[in-house]
């Protein structure tokens, strides 16, 4: 998956701004950002491949599927007729 992107500076100067003292809104930041590190998030990229495989699968099996029928109907009119 994509890596999402993370301003840690404008973080942690927006916790400061806050009332955090600096140390502090640097510990929350590492944390923070460990979190997002460990999580597997999905971005529009990824999102936007995963429906175009899918997409590419469908029209395999329809593919598929319209050959069944079509060897079935041909079965049963050389069974019947």
């Amino acid at each position: 998956m994509s890596s999402v992107t993370f301003d840690t500076l404008q973080f942690v100067q927006t916790l400061k701004q806050a009332g955090f003292d600096e140390k502090q809104a640097e510990a929350v930041a590492a944390a923070f950002r460990n979190a997002q590190d460990q999580s597997e998030t999905a971005t529009k990229r990824d999102l936007k491949e995963l429906e175009l495989r899918l997409t590419g699968e469908l029209t395999l099996v329809k593919w598929m599927l319209g050959a069944i029928l079509g060897i079935a109907i041909a079965n049963f009119a050389k069974q019947f007729l």
